[in-house]
């Protein structure tokens, strides 16, 4: 599997990368050691979880298979810390108490002393920035964290925060933005893709099949084992389960029919070699689905199907992103 460098910094994943949101609820110990064999196999190195992925339990399944069957140093792994208030005198959102703990918590989780990515789920208005960043600097520095980065930040949010850092805690640079980016969800193209490129910050891709929509598989209706019928997920894949979507979803059949492949793998493509992305993130069901994906690692879109499927999912642009 192809190597990547995320932005302008020394670390270097996967193109493809292993989700592991469900681990632990919807995807059972011996399903993810499935899952995570098929991917090392295949060349894989890039493990993405979060501390809030199935109440921490997400964590401790990756945390168990680093002891059982990949060598720690063979993963990158990469965490977020989710930046939400929750109860206790350090239980305040991004603030350098709280996001320390949060890391600590899942460093034990994780039965590791340092994570390669530690990255900062979401915004947090309500805490000074420089505060924040003070916290990545910190996680640096000793050695629980090598890299840092973001995720879920618009655009204006990225900029700042990647240039507060380089000037303020330049031996912690932002290197990465996980985003959500797909056929499906082109938004990051307004701004975000333009703020990390400038910033020399990676691009990782997040359902990058449209939450599965663009698998094909809700075609004719919800599939009862699919996530859409899961009472845990399915709000998350109804957003995607519209008129407009489904035309898309349509080009993106008649395209893989065309090439003789799957939706899901024109689809994948797509994403995975975008301008500005690192690494597009895998989450599968069964080891099955993500067999699937790994199977077409070295399918390249010819440029007349890039160009029709950007043409028919493009992002609406209105003034400034579009010059009049």
């Amino acid at each position: 599997m192809e190597q990547r460098v995320a932005g302008r910094s020394g670390l270097v994943v996967s193109r493809l990368g292993l989700g592991t949101m469900t681990w632990g609820r919807d995807t059972d110990r011996d399903e993810a050691t499935a899952q995570l064999m098929a991917y090392v196999e295949a060349g894989g190195n890039f493990l993405d979880t979060a501390d809030v992925y199935v109440d921490g339990e997400s964590e401790k399944v990756v945390g168990r298979l680093l002891r059982t069957v990949v060598r720690r140093d063979q993963m990158v792994v990469a965490t977020k810390a989710v930046g939400r208030t929750g109860p206790g005198p350090m239980g305040r959102g991004a603030s350098r108490g709280h996001l320390l703990s949060a890391l600590d918590a899942s460093l034990k989780r994780l039965g590791t002393d340092y994570v390669d990515l530690w990255q900062l789920h979401a915004w947090d208005p309500l805490v000074p920035l420089e505060e924040t960043l003070a916290a990545l600097d910190t996680a640096v520095c000793t050695g629980r964290a090598r890299y840092v980065g973001v995720s879920n930040y618009s655009g204006w949010q990225l900029a700042r925060t990647g240039t507060l850092q380089s000037v303020t805690h330049p031996a912690a640079p932002i290197v990465a933005a996980q985003m959500e980016y797909s056929l499906l969800e082109r938004g990051v193209e307004r701004e975000v893709v333009g703020a990390a490129r400038a910033l020399g910050v990676g691009i990782i891709a997040w359902s990058p099949l449209g939450r599965g929509v663009l698998t094909g598989k809700y075609r004719h209706g919800t599939p009862s084992d699919s996530r859409g019928a899961s009472p845990h997920l399915g709000e998350f894949v109804k957003r995607y389960l519209s008129a407009d979507s489904s035309r898309i979803v349509e080009a993106v059949a008649t395209a893989a029919d065309g090439l003789g492949v799957s939706p899901l793998a024109v689809a994948l493509a797509w994403v995975r070699d975008r301008p500005g992305v690192t690494a597009a993130i895998l989450g599968a069901r069964t080891a099955g689905q993500l067999q699937a994906s790994l199977d077409i690692d070295d399918l390249e879109l010819p440029s007349e199907i890039q160009g029709v499927l950007d043409e028919i999912s493009a992002p609406s642009l209105g003034y400034p992103e579009r010059r009049r």
